[in-house]
Order: structure tokens, then sequence, then C-alpha cells
């Protein structure tokens, strides 16, 4: 996507009809000053950085006021040094390998991370976005020394801060943000959007992408950022350098998410990673090795930063299938669990609470405990189980108050809830499946019973966690058929050759234009334009320069009408330009720009330089005519009545349906 599309181009972005960043909405917000700033010493470094002929002698003056930076700095410009090098001692010698953009972009980054680190936003993990932050910067930056596709120098603060509107949410609305965070656990990202914006009238995408833009930094990384959560959806040609940017900065946030998961998660996160890693060309054993490296630098990096982190396992031994579990006391062999479940116990004897913790944990799954039920409440909204095996006789909250509590959660709905009793008669029964219960489990406990209701309770998990899977394939299907439907639509009214909306188009846009000025009694005009002797340009220059005529036209003729004319191209050499709100007098003025406009064209074929001239036909709306074909027959007579005077001129003729009287403009 160009940086400042220019007049051939406009059109385009106008039929672009993906989302784009509510930057009204941001500019309210920005207005508040409650945004995440830089402290002083790096908002001294910004600034100096961005003025021009700044010395590297005055930047490293700045930035010796803030000594924790200065080792940052430098540690920063030795991931960069060649290996082998002398390494970077020096304020002056990182500033000039890193380079004045990165440094600013760095000292950004740094002030935000140490100014930010905790808020008053309950359900916002910010040790976590932090950590994840920082790993996801250091995969990027490995990444863009790969693919060579952006500059490394800056891929670090981009990676740092490209997720940087959630703590903007988070900072701003803390306990809007922090209940949308509480209730959407579990949703998914484009279900948690929409709530955003229903809330804030701005998503932390964003969110991201204004403060980006507001910092200063380079559009050719905040275009990426902005659409690296679904690449997919973004509008950039397959194999382009901002599509590559995009994938890369996708692939080091599941980076990220490996180094901050807990390892039966990372397990899941596994085969994603690689898939995202195939298309950037990076085979299996490529990020292996990756990952490992980036793992190491994460945790260097945490130690100078005080972010926390967490040895990862490699690739392999990830993907190693883990030894067969240990089996329950007296469970068949063939009765072992296949897929470890997250479950919860909650229980207040202590003894029952160790009893099943080991029986559960010897099968192979992730056992939590609670020692009752509002406890148990609390830590099912944290771990969010797949299994809860539930004493009915608790203090507090008893086993049925906490299955009716969690049955009215959207997280909780979806849990597997076993009860434990000795209470086994019919009512009691009726009364638990009334409260949700999905089974339950007689006292004493006894193993085999207990493996076996967790295997009907795991097929049920399993079914549920498949039909949520079809969906989820479904949503996004549906999603990709619509971002598809949008373009194909938007393709079918633009012409190719010079990106200007086509006849479809203009003839639609008319329809619309009659209809208003009907309603409102408002004037409308139109313009034929038609090209003089292109069949000599072909004949004589050949086919390449007759097109270059046409996209230099269409773009003239842009320039020279006002921004809310349409400028369409309606066949071969002839062009239609709807002026709604428009006199006569106004609109034969406007002829005479695009007229001169296009007669100062000039076209190079070869060694020969060329230009041509247009006869342009003006017709306003008039009572006597009875649709939008007798003002184009109109504008189309003015046309050939210019032609037939001498072309490149504009003119107006007495036509069918009521026209005003000729008007020739030289």
């Amino acid at each position: 996507m160009p940086q400042n599309p220019g007049p051939a181009s406009q059109a385009a972005v106008a039929f672009d009809l993906l989302d784009r960043p509510d930057f009204v909405r941001f500019g309210e917000l920005k207005a508040t000053g409650d945004l995440p700033s830089p402290k002083a010493a790096a908002l001294a470094i910004i600034r100096l950085t961005t003025r021009e002929n700044v010395s590297l002698a005055e930047i490293a003056r700045a930035t010796k006021s803030d000594p924790a930076f200065v080792g940052r700095l430098i540690k920063a410009a030795n991931g960069l040094h060649p290996p082998g090098g002398r390494p970077v001692a020096s304020v002056r010698d990182a500033l000039a390998l890193l380079g004045i953009p990165a440094v600013r972009s760095l000292a950004l980054g740094f002030s935000l991370l140490a100014d930010y680190g905790r808020g008053r936003c309950a359900n916002f993990p910010y040790a976590r976005f932090w950590s994840r932050s920082l790993a996801a910067a250091i995969a990027f930056q490995a990444l863009c020394v790969k693919t060579r596709a952006a500059s490394p120098e800056e891929a670090f603060s981009i990676g740092l801060l490209s997720r940087i509107g959630q703590l903007a949410l988070a900072t701003l609305f803390p306990d809007e943000y922090s209940r949308i965070l509480g209730d959407g656990t579990g949703e998914r990202d484009d279900s948690v959007a929409t709530r955003l914006r229903k809330a804030f009238a701005i998503t932390d995408v964003g969110m991201t992408t204004g403060m980006l833009l507001d910092w200063g930094l380079p559009r050719v990384f905040v275009e990426p950022v902005h659409y690296h959560g679904h690449p997919e959806a973004a509008p950039f040609p397959v194999g382009s350098r901002a599509a590559t940017i995009t994938l890369s900065l996708h692939l080091a946030q599941r980076i990220a998410d490996l180094c901050v998961a807990d390892d039966l998660e990372r397990r899941g996160l596994l085969a994603e990673l690689l898939l995202c890693g195939s298309r950037l060309s990076i085979d299996d054993a490529e990020m292996g090795r990756l990952c490992e490296a980036v793992s190491r630098q994460w945790q260097e990096w945490g130690v100078m930063l005080q972010v926390r982190t967490v040895p990862v396992p490699s690739l392999e031994e990830l993907g190693q299938v883990p030894p067969p579990p240990a089996v329950m006391t007296g469970e068949p062999k063939q009765a072992r669990t296949a897929v470890p479940m997250r479950i919860l116990v909650v229980d207040d004897d202590k003894v029952l609470r160790v009893l099943q913790r080991s029986l559960l944990s010897a099968a192979g799954h992730e056992v939590f405990e609670a020692e009752n039920g509002i406890l148990g409440l609390e830590m099912a909204m944290e771990v969010h189980p797949q299994i809860m095996i539930i004493d009915w006789m608790m203090p507090e909250m008893d086993g049925l108050q906490l299955t009716r509590a969690l049955r009215q959660s959207k997280a909780g709905r979806s849990i597997y809830i076993l009860i434990l009793t000795a209470l086994e008669d019919d009512d009691h029964l009726v009364e638990a499946f009334e409260a949700g219960v999905d089974d339950f489990l007689g006292k004493p406990l006894r193993p085999r019973v207990l493996a076996a209701r967790l295997r009907a309770g795991q097929r049920v998990v399993q079914l549920q966690e498949e039909v949520e899977k079809d969906r989820e394939e479904i949503r996004r299907f549906a999603s990709e058929l619509a971002v598809t439907n949008r373009r194909l639509q938007a393709a079918a009214l633009t012409d190719p050759l010079t990106r200007l909306p086509n006849r479809r188009y203009a003839m639609e846009r008319l329809q619309q234009e009659w209809a208003s000025s009907s309603r409102h009694g408002r004037p409308l005009c139109c313009m034929v334009i038609d090209v003089d002797r292109f069949k000599s340009i072909n004949d004589t220059h050949g086919h390449d320069a007759g097109d270059q005529i046409l996209r230099s036209l269409g773009e003239a003729a842009r320039r020279a009408v006002r921004t809310e004319d349409v400028v369409c191209r309606t066949g071969g050499d002839e062009f239609l330009a709807i002026c709604p709100d428009t006199t006569l007098d106004a609109c034969m003025q406007a002829a005479e720009r695009v007229r001169a406009a296009v007669a100062g064209i000039r076209i190079r074929a070869g060694e020969v330089e060329f230009g041509t001239t247009v006869s342009v036909g003006v017709a306003e709306r008039r009572e006597a005519m009875r649709d939008v074909e007798a003002l184009i027959k109109c504008a189309d007579l003015g046309a050939y009545e210019a032609k037939t005077r001498g072309r490149d001129r504009v003119a107006c003729v007495q036509g069918a349906g009521g026209a005003t009287p000729g008007v020739v403009a030289p």
C-alpha cells in the first residue's frame, strides 16, 4: 500500500472497503491528556531526534541523563553487532550503529515499560502484557533480520509497542475495560473488539494505530501493525514488503504466546506456530533455532528490564509425545486418558482433595484445588477448567449454590460438573440435575467409577470443543467470504486501467444524484470528456502510449474538479464527470479547467514527446428532461459540437429534452 497515494490511486483507496481505525475518536481521547506518554528524559530524547541537523553529541548528552536507558541502548546495539567484532561500549557508538529513528523508538518503548508496569485496571495483566510484548519485540527483530523486509534497528520497538492500544484502554478506562476483560474471558478477539467499539467507540487496534502514527513511527510499520492480528484481511499484494512485515509481526506474536504460555498451552500453540513459519518459508528446524534464540534473549532482556520471564522448552521437546501416564488404581489398561484435561477439585475435606489430586494427576490431568465454594468460584473464573468435581456439602457455599453461580456466567456454562455426594436418593439427584449438575459421584470415592465418569465427561467436553471449533471455522470462512465479496464489489465498480470508477458505477451514481436533485431541487450537471484523435495516437505511438494518455487524463481531470465531483471512465476514450450541486456556469468553468489541465500533459514514447487535447460537452438538468439518459445525451451533443468547432474546447448546446442555448468556450 503506498504511503501517500497520488491521484491515480485515490480512487482505489476510496473503493477500499476494509475497516480503518476511528482517528476522530482517537483525537478526542488524545485531547484528554490521559494517554500513556513517555517520561521527561525519554521525551527530551524524542524531541531532539525530531529536529533537523541534530548531532549525535546532543543526543548522547540527553541519553546520559538516564543511566538505565544507556545500558539498554548499548545492549540493543550489541544485539545487532556482527559476531566476532568489537562490542559496543559507548553511547556514541551505540547511537551511530542504531541510527536516530531507532533510538527515538527505543526511548519511547522503554519509557512506557518503566512507567506503566502496573495500573488501576484490575483484570488487565500488566506484568504478562510487558513480558509478552518484550518477547514479541525480540522475535520481530529476529524475523526482520531474516526476511530483510524491514530495518531490524526499529523492529524491536515496533514489536514492543504493537499492542500498546490495550495498555491505553486500561489507562483511560480502567473500570470499564476491566469489566469487559472479565466478562469476555475465553471469547474470540473479534467479539471483544465489538464490545470495545460499543463501549469506547474505538478498539485496541485502532488505539495502537493512532498512537503509533501520533508518535511519528514510520507508516511502513504502522500499517502492518494495524493488520497483523488478521493478516489474511490485509490489503497488501502477496509477496510485497508490507505483506512480509505483516506476516512477520503475526509470527512474532505467536512466538510471544509460546514464551508466556504454560506447558499445556504450549503444545496447543505448536501447530499454528509452525504453520505461520511456513508462510515465511521457515521450516520446522529453523523455527526451533529461532525460538531458542528468542527465548534466550528474552530472559536476558527480562533481567535488565525487570520483566518476568520463564525458561521455554525447545520445540523438539514440545513436539515429543509424552510417555503414557500412570493409571488410576484398579483402572483397566485401555481406560487411560488420551487427552489431558484441566480439572478443578472443590472440597472442604483435605484428605479427599489429596486423594483426588493423586488419582487425577496420575492419569495425566492438570489438577487445581479449592477448599470451599467461594474459592472454587474464583478459581474457576481464573483457570477455566474443563471439568469440575464439587463436593455437595461445604460451608459458606455448598456444591449446588456453586453450580448455580457457575451456570449464570458465560465461562461457567460450558464446564462439565460432577457433584460428589452421599445423598443418592431420587429427590436429591433431581435437585442436583435441576441446579445444572451434569453427573454425580457417590461417596465413598471409588477410583474406577471416578475414571469412568471422567471418560464420559471428557467425551462431552471434546464434542463441545469440536462444535465450537466448527463454529469458529464457519465464522472465519464467512468473514473471509465477506472480505472477498467486498473486494469483488469494489473491483466490479472500478476501471482497471485508470483506477477510476467505471461506467456501471457512473450510471448508478448519476441515478442517485438525479433522485437527490429531484427531492431537494438542487442543480445537477455533468460533462462528457472525449479524447481528440485518440485512434491516431494509438496508431502512431502504440497502445502503451494510448494507455498512458488515458491514465494521465484521468489524474488531470480528477485534480481539476472538486472533491465531491466524480470522474468516471465510461468507454474506450470517453470519460464522464458528475457534478452535483453545480450550476451550468460553474460546470463550464470546471470543464475549462479540465481542458486546460489535459492540454498541459506531455507523454514520452521513445524519443518522441507528445500531448493530447479533449473536447468537453457540458449539460445541466432541466425540468423537461425525463431521465439521466437525456442529461448524458445533451452533454454528448456538446462534446460533438466542440469537435466540429475545431476540438480542444468546451461546448454546451440546445439538445433533446430542453438543454440551454449553445455556448462555446475556446
